[in-house]
């Protein structure tokens, strides 16, 4: 290569340098004045109806995501492995609507959980999860339909007092069925079948109450027997006594005996 095409090259490449310096400042500078929002991977938001939505369906999720636009109205977290609700978990969304958490592995849910949604949630799906009790204060003051089907419930008076204290969503109090009971013949059937003859808390009560009264007329037969045990054994010493005294000179036994009749009195 000649010295003239070297001097022609030299400008031409120093120019892309620059040109490409340029674009990439440009770049980082656009970047910091509209950074983009990092949603978690199989997340996106979207309209539907003219409703904010958020999707995260089948996301692999394993926790409750945190970037999710505050004002979205419907919350897609179902067919994930979500596997419990930590307290305040949805305590940015005041808009949400409906929360759909179908199809995880949710076993625990803390109180707290579903804080700041009691104005606006209508519609909550904690259907096909691996919920066994769930205490009745962590659906407190929350006015949404709950879809609760489909999970390995425990069915004592703690569910009991759940159902009483949510509205459930129409066509899915069938699917609420005992996996598990403190009645072993209620297992497997409709929790709401079982109710209609079966009060539980009621039967709670009357087996604690019972265990009261056996526990009371244990400590009582303890008392009676320790006094019975103290009056017979001052009786056996009397009698010993006695029985000393007698073997004594008269003059001596005579006054044991007024001193032990002195005391006596």
């Amino acid at each position: 290569m000649s010295a003239a095409q070297r001097v022609l090259l030299c400008p031409t490449t120093m120019g892309l340098l620059l040109q490409s310096l340029f674009l990439l400042l440009l770049f980082l500078l656009c970047s910091c004045l509209h950074p983009a929002t990092a949603f978690p991977k199989g997340c996106y938001p979207s309209e539907e109806e003219g409703l904010k939505t958020f999707r995260c369906s089948n996301a692999q999720l394993t926790e409750v995501p945190r970037d999710i636009p505050n004002d979205t109205n419907k919350l897609y977290l179902d067919f994930n492995q979500i596997p419990f609700l930590p307290r305040d978990a949805f305590r940015d969304l005041p808009l949400l609507l409906e929360l759909d958490l179908s199809h995880n592995a949710i076993a625990r849910v803390e109180s707290g959980a579903f804080q700041g949604l009691a104005e606006h949630l209508h519609s909550l799906d904690l259907s096909s999860n691996r919920l066994v009790s769930v205490s009745k204060d962590t659906f407190s003051n929350l006015k949404a339909k709950v879809n609760l089907s489909n999970n390995p419930w425990l069915c004592d008076c703690g569910l009991q007092e759940l159902i009483r204290a949510v509205e459930l969503a129409a066509d899915t109090s069938g699917g609420i069925v005992c996996d598990s009971s403190t009645q072993e013949e209620h297992v497997g059937k409709a929790f709401l079948q079982v109710i209609a003859d079966t009060d539980f808390c009621n039967v709670y009560k009357k087996t604690t109450d019972i265990a009261m009264l056996v526990t009371m007329f244990g400590w009582f037969a303890m008392v009676i027997s320790y006094l019975v045990y103290y009056v017979r054994q001052n009786q056996e010493d009397a009698r010993r006594h006695l029985e000393y005294l007698k073997s004594l000179p008269s003059k001596q036994r005579q006054s044991e005996e007024s001193s032990t009749i002195s005391t006596v009195v």
